[in-house]
């Protein structure tokens, strides 16, 4: 028999095997509930209590973050609104009219 036939053909099924059990080995980790794990063996999705209050915190700080938000955006309307009202513009061109004659004299 010549080697230089077999040695791929074995190559090819050895790691066509290796693919097909880790396949496996995941699909059964997921079933069973077990964590996923990087390549360097930490788990991808952690649970425990830790990481529960972890999640915890992080969602009130998200709902804080999200009513200043809102705070911030109802202000921002009535700065526009101020801006873009006509009284503002006319005290604007009023005050850049004493500018320019304190200027020329």
């Amino acid at each position: 028999m010549d080697l230089s036939i077999i040695t791929p053909a074995v190559l090819g099924v050895g790691v066509v095997s290796l693919s097909v059990a880790w396949v496996i080995n995941t699909f059964i980790r997921v079933r069973h509930g077990y964590p996923l794990e990087n390549s360097w063996g930490k788990a991808v999705y952690p649970k425990g209590a830790e990481n529960e209050e972890r999640v915890k915190l992080l969602s009130q700080e998200n709902a804080a973050l999200r009513a200043e938000l809102g705070s911030i955006k109802d202000r921002m309307a009535n700065v526009e609104r101020i801006v873009t009202d006509s009284g503002y513009q006319l005290t604007h061109d009023i005050e850049s009219l004493r500018g320019s004659k304190t200027e020329a004299n």
